[in-house]
């Protein structure tokens, strides 16, 4: 018997830990082991069944949301169905996995922990730590590449080095193999619901089992200080956002789940895909995947995610398809690559969570002002398709794409404000925050990342608002106080004077800065940053 511990893969079909501890592997797969530490696998025909664990580690959850909170449980409540079906269930358990997966090794009398690698400083850290507290009690341990299609050390240049520019990653991601999706397990192979159950009554807490923390509950922002009980364990019984010390958020977030990935997939691969790079910069139109919550809680496999656009190829070269179907196609995988590109970035520079990957001679000298970033974050700066997108985020804990760079070229290049602002309010309000993509995201957006656009490249939040929403459709829909009015003159809201303002949308902000104004301010910001005289 193997237990299998979830963490960002909330799904049974193409998971390759899971795989490999229910004995269905297909072969070695993207599981390609860490010797150095882990334990050699063994015969795949001889492993299995496995038991299958998410653990609440309140580590984790002291960097959570009301919106990630939610989103999780309604993913883990898929999960625990899915497993259901197949006659097992799912253990939940809340506390350090340092000590809840030791004992549930025991009590289960498993032989080997398995799971699958997560690749921030944070969790390696926590890795490492079970890593050592299984092998105190002589306990395998064996973790697998399956979030991306290639783990972030696997592509490099010829010198050895991490990729730093992504037109070249590109290049090479996409002359790599790309493996199949991993088998799904059968009943077999998996830990009946009725031994899961005898397995948790046995467990010996020991010291373990802490009373409830003292905190001050879900009304004071959450995380693991705040009411989680650090250490049990049930059989499929899902704590509240209260339990964990979070609120229910108002933003709706969505449906969750494999079945539910794979409905937006069939959806998006059935037409939307053979358009996509014509299209998915509109936010007013249907026309991007919307997979990247799904993606981000490893509710659909990136390997199935990929086989499934490598089918649409097929049909985007043929004659029912236009001649530059293709590439329509190859663009969406190329946003596959991205996420992969983000993550090598972060796995080889942990330290771009908080830090700028790019150093300045002299630093960049942030304005910051209070007000301003307050007003960004309600949505209330008087440019239209600004304030439409951070609407969006407080409505649907969701962005779309092109208006995420919007608003970041906006907070950071025309309220002259650290792109960390931006970047932890987007954790706190998006539901498929990607530490990787987001930080990847923000850092190109300020001009302070790996192959981030020129500090001189700034977005006229006016122009991109008349270019993507020319019909004012997307931003019509977000903000009611512009509802009745005409696109030209939501789009000419800046150049109206105050009185033409108060008698078209009174409700509707004026700009809170000039645009023009903070676009050379930014310059001058930039180039004292490189040391360079801003008159020149």
């Amino acid at each position: 018997m193997e237990l299998f511990w979830h963490r960002r893969d909330l799904r049974v079909a193409d998971n390759v830990g899971l795989a490999a501890a229910a004995g269905t592997d297909a072969g070695d797969g993207a599981g390609d082991d860490d010797r150095a530490d882990d334990e050699a696998r063994g015969d795949d025909a001889d492993r299995g069944p496995a038991a299958p664990v998410f653990v609440f580690d309140p580590d984790v959850l002291d960097h959570a949301s009301d919106v990630r909170v939610r989103r999780l449980l309604d993913g883990l409540a898929a999960l625990r169905e899915d497993y259901r079906e197949r006659g097992s269930d799912l253990l939940v358990a809340r506390g350090d996995p340092e000590a809840v997966l030791p004992r549930l090794a025991e009590a289960l009398d498993a032989e080997r922990v398995v799971w699958n690698r997560d690749y921030s400083g944070l969790a390696r850290e926590r890795d490492a730590g079970v890593r050592r507290a299984l092998a105190a009690v002589d306990v395998a341990r064996e973790a697998h590449h399956d979030a991306v299609l290639h783990d972030p050390d696997a592509i490099r240049t010829n010198a050895g080095d991490p990729y730093s520019v992504y037109s070249y990653y590109w290049k090479k991601w996409t002359d790599r193999a790309k493996e199949d999706p991993a088998p799904a397990p059968t009943g077999e192979g998996l830990v009946g619901a009725d031994r899961l159950a005898e397995a948790v009554d046995a467990v010996d807490w020991g010291d373990s089992a802490d009373a409830v923390a003292d905190g001050g509950g879900a009304d004071q922002g959450g995380g693991a200080d705040a009411g989680i009980v650090t250490t049990d364990a049930s059989v499929g019984d899902l704590p509240t956002p209260g339990d964990l010390g979070f609120s229910e958020p108002d933003a709706a977030v969505g449906p969750a789940g494999t079945a539910a990935a794979r409905e937006r997939l069939d959806t998006f691969l059935d037409e939307a895909v053979f358009a996509y790079e014509a299209e998915r910069d509109y936010p007013g139109r249907e026309a991007t995947s919307r997979l990247s919550a799904f993606l981000k809680y490893g509710e659909i496999g990136v390997r199935e995610a990929y086989a499934a656009t490598e089918e649409a190829m097929v049909e985007a070269e043929s004659d029912a398809r236009p001649d530059d179907a293709p590439e329509q196609v190859e663009e969406f995988q190329g946003q596959l690559a991205w996420r992969e590109f983000y993550t090598q970035v972060l796995f080889h520079n942990p330290e771009v969570v908080t830090e700028n990957y790019k150093t300045y001679e002299e630093g960049i000298e942030w304005r910051d002002d209070p007000e301003e970033i307050a007003a960004w974050k309600r949505g209330e700066t008087g440019y239209p398709i600004v304030d439409a997108g951070m609407r969006q985020l407080r409505e649907e804990a969701f962005m779309h794409n092109r208006v995420r760079m919007i608003v970041a070229s906006f907070l950071t290049k025309d309220l002259l404000a650290d792109w960390r602002h931006g970047y932890d309010h987007f954790r706190e309000h998006l539901a498929d925050h990607d530490t990787a993509n987001d930080n990847g995201g923000w850092q190109w957006a300020a001009s302070t990342g790996t192959d981030a656009q020129p500090y001189f490249r700034i977005f006229n939040p006016m122009t991109q608002g008349e270019r993507y929403d020319p019909d004012a459709e997307y931003i019509k829909k977000y903000v009611p106080e512009l509802r009745n009015l005409d696109a030209d003159l939501i789009h000419g809201w800046h150049e109206l004077s105050p009185t033409q303002r108060a008698n078209a949308a009174p409700e509707y902000p004026s700009p809170i800065v000039d645009h023009s104004e903070r676009r050379e301010a930014a310059l001058a910001m930039y180039k004292r940053a490189r040391g360079e005289d801003p008159d020149e």
